[in-house]
């Protein structure tokens, strides 16, 4: 059974609170770095991973993340540093290819292109056999396996041999520094099934279609 990685770790935000952490409450705290692959807080109600962070063609901070996470309006907060409060707000998502674009302020985070030991310096996509991808997630960080590709030709979509659990929803697929995909589900068992990610040059497609938030991104 295929199964997205809904619910995004909800236990573990419901976990912090349980133990004194507010979620969403806005201090005076340093601005949020964030970049794909951090942890983030969405409604305050569970975990899921930012997929990447840069600009759009009309100056915004943006960035991608999986829109089984959320929907237009949910809110966004840093998971490392929650005490800052809402960092950023969904502004679309696309069910059919399971991506949402997120506008950040720019006064409250500072974008970058590494996270943990992932670095994205462009776009590219799909995983192709037998490429060795990785992804960076916020529940399992960096784990890396063998690319099957878009094995059932559906040009949205790529299988890869990740190990993901909830809370990585969204995290960057990369082959190198190359960003081709983002995490979005697996088959059957977590970390032994196979991994489904969208292609991320389709989905830069699509925005750039749209001609909307989003459309002309570059990450950073």
């Amino acid at each position: 059974m295929f199964r997205k990685l809904a619910g995004a770790a909800a236990a573990l935000a419901a976990g912090a609170t349980l133990v004194g952490v507010q979620v969403g409450t806005a201090h005076a705290t340093d601005p949020s770095v964030l970049g794909g692959g951090s942890g983030i807080i969405v409604n305050d109600e569970g975990i899921c991973t930012l997929t990447t962070i840069g600009h759009d063609a009309a100056g915004r901070l943006v960035g991608l993340t999986a829109a089984h996470c959320g929907e237009p309006g949910t809110t966004v907060v840093a998971e490392p540093n929650r005490e800052a409060g809402v960092v950023g707000t969904f502004a679309y998502t696309n069910s059919d290819m399971d991506y949402a674009v997120i506008v950040f302020d720019p006064g409250k985070v500072v974008p970058v292109n590494r996270v943990g030991n992932t670095t994205i310096t462009g776009l590219g996509g799909p995983v192709q056999f037998p490429d060795i991808a990785c992804k960076q997630g916020y529940t399992t960080g960096q784990t890396c396996g063998l690319g099957y590709g878009d094995v059932f030709q559906s040009t949205n979509w790529a299988w890869t041999q990740i190990c993901v659990l909830p809370g990585d929803s969204g995290g960057p697929i990369v082959v190198g520094t190359t960003l081709v995909g983002m995490v979005n589900g697996y088959l059957t068992v977590p970390c032994l099934g196979p991994m489904l990610g969208g292609n991320m040059a389709a989905i830069i497609e699509d925005i750039n279609a749209r001609g909307d938030t989003g459309a002309g991104f570059h990450p950073i």
